[in-house]
């Protein structure tokens, strides 16, 4: 028999998901990979190197194929104690998002907190409460499990829009104020949530079995949550394993929630490390230091870029990380030196910190064409790469899309023959090329009355496209033909985004939400609408993109799960569709809490704020660009973003032709472009440093001791990063009652008006 430490390297899932705003897309999303391996025809499959003495696990040789072996479980999964913990944990991811995204563009996803988490309290409840309290006790079991995580990643959702479209609007003043604006917010959240997950329920039959196979849609993220989940259920050590893991995320959550609030209240201390600063005050290479200062290069602790970066590898933060070298180390002083872009004095000339200067300004000149800040300069070829980068990778899945709507022409043609045959009319050749499809579809393991009828999702998609008309037409003034639009860009873009995360573990928000802007700008432009309506659409549609992609998304990749772990698919429907209630009002508070805490998120002339939100600014420089009738671009940085972009579009063509076969390699050593692109709009290059530390401290313990990395890793990292984000609520609500470190704290270690 295996030791709990053996069982936990072949069983435990390695995957985790980070997930992007909207600027990496969830590319918004960069994601830790489980161990996905390829064979030598290129097909991906799940598992470790097989043991030449033990059985191949059936997954392995099949992973098309439900999870066999699992224990057996009552009918009715869906119990109250399984929501109500599934949506706590989502609830908690969700206010830990608009925390994360507001400071890095970034959100992560509820799938291995809720399923860690919820696998510790559920066991808990199900032994002591077993004989006295039937509704929180009893047996549990990985469906079970399946229903908590797949509320957890309900309810964590419809967060990305609160830290992107909505806060843009607000800046452009297309929208009055948050507190006053909080129900027509919820409503258009509402309609938004509800078309992707409406949308998405017929697709689990599409997506999961009827072109799974063919189109080798993996969804790695949902994969790997499905094998964690098993691996905490195995009947020999399984609940050991799990015990374990939420130890690690419980111990890593209450750290990293303690140090942030803590730690405001001593920022230069406890947070933030401010060398060359010090070095300046000290004295000796004064202005050498302080220009290093000035450029923001200095240390933060922060346990959630920790986390993520033990999550994504080294890959990934080391991009990121050089993408703050070349945009803030060289690009950004070049610019200065050569009077291409300019930097803000904060202090006068006769204070002793009269060196410290502010590269970062959005406000006043520091944000036009003749007198750039390096901020706004760097900002334009940063967003315009993301874009080129996320439909380049689109692009590059012409053979996924190209099959995937054979499938469909496949379906319908199916739908002809039988009522054709019923008829009386046989239409043979349309039959047999129908037919193909039966050899690689997937069985279906949910029986017929566990499925969604159409009678279901089907009414509730035509009211929400309904209800989407009459919310921007009532609340917004768009005409039932723009709103239309928006419609069609969410159900196209959202299809896309399926399919890409099925292969790729990367949803495109990026590429779906921008494209959405620069379609719906060029409509509004022939339509010759003034420029303050054309930029409210503008937003208002790509947030019905990016809602509709996130939420479908979601949506799938929960179907995915149930079906490794033989979940019914109706019971994750409803779970899913509490879920999305409950992150519709979730959300929107958080929103409202951190703009009453924090106005200076959407005050474009604040040049002190401790959020920098980079994913605010790409939608509205996408917004301005496609609407503002005067080109907004320096014609240098215009020429740089060009540029830019086309080599960003070589790298992935680099990446994804030339390094094949023998060369295969040399992709893990490959940059990762669109997080280079990142760093351009991310003036905090602390992050790049944070990322670094936690994935070179992630390979070092997976070098000296991979037994304890499977078993706690992920989990330390999943604790690091919701703990940090619940400190920054906390840090909020402590703002708002006027006793945050912002007015009781200490500036030790930092500027007179503190660290920023």
């Amino acid at each position: 028999m295996k030791s709990i430490d053996e069982k936990t390297v072949e069983a435990t899932a390695h995957d985790a998901e980070l997930t992007d705003s909207n600027l990496t897309g969830k590319d918004d999303v960069l994601t830790a990979r489980a161990p996905f391996r390829h064979d030598s025809n290129g097909d991906s499959f799940v598992g470790v190197e097989d043991e030449k003495d033990e059985p191949v696990d059936s997954f392995i040789r099949d992973p098309f194929h439900p999870f066999d072996g699992l224990p057996e479980e009552k009918h009715w999964v869906m119990t109250f104690r399984a929501m109500f913990i599934g949506l706590c944990c989502g609830a908690i991811v969700n206010a830990s998002n608009v925390y994360l995204g507001l400071k890095s563009g970034w959100t992560f996803g509820a799938n291995l907190f809720g399923a860690i988490a919820g696998f510790a309290i559920v066991k808990f409840f199900s032994k002591t409460f077993a004989e006295n309290f039937p509704l929180l006790g009893g047996s549990f079991g990985p469906k079970e499990n399946n229903i908590i995580q797949t509320a957890a990643m309900a309810s964590g959702g419809l967060s990305n829009v609160f830290i992107s479209a909505y806060p843009a609007l607000y800046q452009l003043k297309l929208l009055d104020t948050p507190k006053n604006d909080f129900w027509r917010i919820v409503s258009l959240t509402a309609v938004g949530g509800y078309f992707g997950f409406f949308f998405a329920t017929p697709l689990r039959k599409f997506f999961i079995i009827y072109v799974a196979r063919e189109l080798r849609l993996i969804f790695p993220s949902a994969s790997a949550t499905a094998m964690t989940i098993r691996s905490m259920h195995d009947a020999v050590n399984g609940e050991a394993i799990g015990q374990l893991k939420m130890k690690g995320l419980g111990i890593a959550f209450s750290a990293a929630m303690i140090l942030r609030v803590v730690s405001q209240y001593a920022l230069g201390i406890l947070w933030e490390w401010h060398f060359f600063l010090w070095f300046y005050v000290w004295g000796g290479y004064k202005n050498a230091a302080i220009h290093v200062e000035n450029w923001g290069w200095y240390i933060q602790f922060t346990p959630a870029f920790i986390g993520s970066g033990m999550l994504v590898g080294l890959n990934v933060s080391i991009s990121f990380f050089m993408g703050s070298v070349l945009a803030w180390g060289i690009i950004g002083p070049a610019l200065v030196h050569n009077g291409a872009a300019f930097g803000k004095q904060l202090y006068p000339k006769e204070e002793k910190w009269h060196d410290v200067i502010s590269f970062a300004s959005f406000s006043g000149k520091f944000s036009s064409k003749a007198t750039p800040s390096p901020r706004y300069w760097l900002m334009w070829p940063g967003v315009l790469a993301m874009i080129v980068i996320s439909f380049t990778e689109l692009l590059l899945q012409w053979n996924i899309i190209f099959f995937a709507f054979k499938a469909v022409g496949r379906a319908i043609g199916r739908a002809v023959y039988d009522v054709a045959k019923a008829r009386g009319k046989d239409m043979v050749k349309l039959g047999a090329w129908t037919e193909k499809k039966d050899d690689s579809m997937v069985e279906d393991p949910a029986a017929e009355d566990e499925q969604v009828k159409m009678w279901m999702w089907l009414p509730g998609l035509i009211v929400v496209i309904i209800c989407m008309c009459v919310v921007l037409g009532v609340q917004y003034k768009m005409p039932v033909g723009m709103s239309l639009l928006s419609v069609f860009l969410a159900f196209f873009f959202s299809f896309l985004a399926i399919q890409c995360t099925g292969v790729t573990d990367i949803t495109p928000l990026t590429a779906a939400s921008k494209a959405s802007q620069v379609i719906l700008g060029g409509a509004t432009k022939g339509e010759h609408w003034d420029t303050t309506r054309a930029q409210r659409l503008n937003l208002l549609g790509g947030a019905l993109a990016n809602m509709g992609a996130n939420q479908s998304t979601d949506l799938t990749q929960d179907f995915r799960t149930g079906f490794l772990l033989r979940t019914p698919p109706i019971q994750q429907w409803i779970a899913q569709g509490v879920g999305t209630l409950v992150a519709v009002f979730i959300a929107p508070l958080m929103f409202r809490l951190f703009m009453t805490a924090y106005p200076c998120v959407i005050d474009l002339n604040a040049d002190k704020c401790s959020f920098s939100a980079p994913s605010v600014q790409a939608w509205r420089a996408v917004a301005v660009a496609v609407t503002d009738p005067n080109f907004p671009i320096p014609k240098s940085s215009g020429i740089f973003s060009i540029v830019f972009s086309i080599l960003g579009a070589v790298m992935v063509l680099i990446r994804h032709f030339l390094w094949v076969g023998r060369l295969e390699w040399v992709r893990a050593y490959h940059p990762n472009m669109m997080c280079v692109a990142l760093a351009f709009v991310l003036p905090q290059t602390y992050y790049g440093t944070a990322m670094v530390i936690g994935s070179g401290s992630a390979y070092i313990w997976a070098k000296k001791s991979p037994r304890n990395y499977d078993i706690f890793c992920y989990a330390i990292a999943a604790g690091l990063i919701a703990g940090e984000g619940i400190g920054g609520v906390i840090n909020a609500i402590l703002q708002v009652a006027g006793v945050s470190g912002e007015s009781k704290g200490s500036v030790v270690g930092c500027l007179p008006d503190g660290c920023f």
